[in-house]
């Protein structure tokens, strides 16, 4: 990456971090939304402002239920470079509902993670430089140094072992089908957040 591209895209970030907001303020954002029966995103329709509810419960229940096992926890205190989360989200995702909670609870942890977030809609020139296989997939997470202002790494849309599951159902079938996004719930479900701090943890370090 030349210097030209690094700059363009530290600016990119740096005007997206401007108006992040944390991630009680998503909280509260969701909950209002639930409430107006409506969505964050470009496309207002009903059956994304069902998701946006839906998820609303889900990242309550997560809130209250993510177990940070004793180990981890001692992994992520450890870490001392100071760090910026950057998320890219939108209310309707349900793979952001399962994973975003998890990583407040990593933040939380460490007194060096900002977790900050942005919707995709809302930041088009970010989404683009942090594109999965072509795709704007979300949640997308940026690792900011915040000494040095550059990208260490990214993490998302799923942790590695829901992505190995994506795309082996793929491979085989050519597409996710209803009952394989069902399926792919019910991991989330019976992971209980762990994949995604295994998989943060290993970033960190």
């Amino acid at each position: 990456m030349d210097v030209l591209e690094t700059t363009m895209i530290k600016d990119i970030i740096s005007d997206s971090l401007k108006q992040s907001i944390s991630y009680q303020e998503y909280r509260d954002l969701v909950a209002e939304l639930t409430a107006e029966n409506s969505t964050t995103g470009s496309e207002k329709t009903e059956a994304l402002a069902n998701y946006t509810a839906l998820n609303n419960r889900r990242m309550k229940r997560w809130d209250k239920t993510i177990k940070v096992s004793e180990l981890a926890k001692i992994k992520i205190e450890n870490s001392t470079k100071k760090i910026t989360w950057l998320v890219i989200s939108e209310s309707w995702c349900g793979d952001a509902a399962h994973i975003m909670p998890v990583i407040n609870k990593v933040a939380e942890l460490s007194g060096n993670i900002d977790y900050k977030v942005v919707l995709r809609d809302e930041n088009e020139a970010l989404m683009n430089e942090f594109l999965t296989n072509g795709g704007k997939s979300i949640p997308k997470l940026i690792m900011i140094n915040d000494k040095t202002g550059e990208v260490e790494n990214t993490f998302g849309p799923r942790p590695s072992k829901a992505t190995k599951l994506v795309n082996d159902y793929k491979t085989e079938h050519g597409k996710l089908t209803p009952e394989f996004k069902e399926d792919l719930q019910r991991w989330y479900n019976k992971d209980k957040g762990q994949s995604t701090i295994e998989d943060l943890v290993q970033l960190l370090d």
